[in-house]
């Protein structure tokens, strides 16, 4: 059985879901965001008396089926940190933080201390990789070029680093929920009054030349990768422009799949660029990112091809 935790209503849960369930195996989601206002979770520290006596730890799925958390093999962690739905409708900020930190923090202690199978990916490997500053000094130790990188509050520090490298774009640390915040190039920050520098840390970053992106999906030991080609810098707003598969080289391979093994990631979504020279860039990998949306603009069924990956995680080792 596979275990996922998610928000509600996510496409890539239920997409893969399906195609799991296609192939006579089990998969259940446990909704991240769903878990106050219903009796979801219960662990127990102790169960007395004889082997197999007393009650697991379960875990309530978007079904409504109570299911048992060390029978499944595998757990996709895919969107573990959501608000609770139910808290939206709480009196104060502080009854809505204590609802969504305690059915948060239950949630992944009851996970961590119950499930024995394999994570996609571990918890504190996926909240490490998360870390751009992190990632992107583990891709350059094994050999990839990365972009010259500022982390900083200081204009004057900003405006230096424009200086000594050229182009530069400006992007968040970690980013928030609700509208996405794209790249942006950043033209004069001189320009810009210190204290907007001041407010909160942001990622500055050497501009790499070129037009063409790789959006590179690694499942496991299989890789799938698209090529997009556009001028925009950031080029998510925009999926109008080419974008068809791209066989991944072999060194390719074998350098992002280092990185990954390094980030302790059986999985990652990596984001690279491609130079007018043909040199990839490493940009980022998000441990759990999108890959639902290349599927129809590329022909490559990422969908099955995850539910595989997810089976051979298992300890049936694939499709009964």
């Amino acid at each position: 059985m596979i275990l996922t935790v998610s928000v509600r209503e996510d496409l890539h849960a239920l997409a893969v879901q399906h195609a799991v369930r296609g192939r006579g195996r089990e998969l259940h989601i446990v909704e991240s965001d769903a878990i106050g206002g219903r009796r979801t979770l219960s662990w127990r520290s102790h169960r007395d008396g004889p082997p197999g006596s007393g009650r697991p730890a379960t875990v309530l799925t978007s079904e409504g089926v109570e299911v048992a958390v060390e029978e499944a093999d595998v757990l996709w962690w895919r969107r573990p940190r959501a608000d609770q739905a139910v808290s939206a409708g709480a009196g104060s900020a502080h009854e809505r933080s204590l609802v969504d930190n305690d059915c948060r923090g239950a949630l992944g202690g009851i996970l961590a201390a119950s499930f024995r199978g394999s994570w996609i990916s571990p918890a504190d490997a996926t909240d490490r990789a998360a870390d751009k500053v992190f990632q992107l000094a583990v891709a350059r130790d094994c050999g990839f070029r990365v972009p010259r990188t500022l982390i900083s509050q200081s204009r004057a520090e900003v405006v230096d680093f424009v200086r000594e490298t050229g182009r530069t774009i400006v992007k968040p640390v970690v980013g928030a929920r609700g509208p996405s915040l794209w790249t942006r190039m950043l033209d004069d920050p001189g320009s810009i009054p210190a204290p907007s520098f001041e407010v909160c840390p942001a990622v500055y970053q050497e501009y790499i030349e070129g037009c063409r992106h790789i959006r590179l999906n690694s499942f496991g030991e299989r890789m799938y990768a698209a090529l997009i080609e556009t001028e925009d810098l950031d080029w998510r707003p925009d999926l109008e422009v080419p974008i068809r598969p791209w066989p991944v080289p072999a060194e390719l391979r074998a350098r992002v799949a280092e990185v990954l093994r390094r980030l302790g990631l059986p999985m990652g979504i990596v984001d690279l660029k491609l130079t007018p020279d043909d040199e990839p860039v490493w940009l980022e990998v998000n441990p759990q990112g999108q890959f639902l949306f290349l599927e129809p603009l590329t022909g490559e069924p990422l969908t099955e091809h995850f539910a595989d990956f997810l089976l051979s995680s298992t300890a049936g080792g694939g499709p009964a």
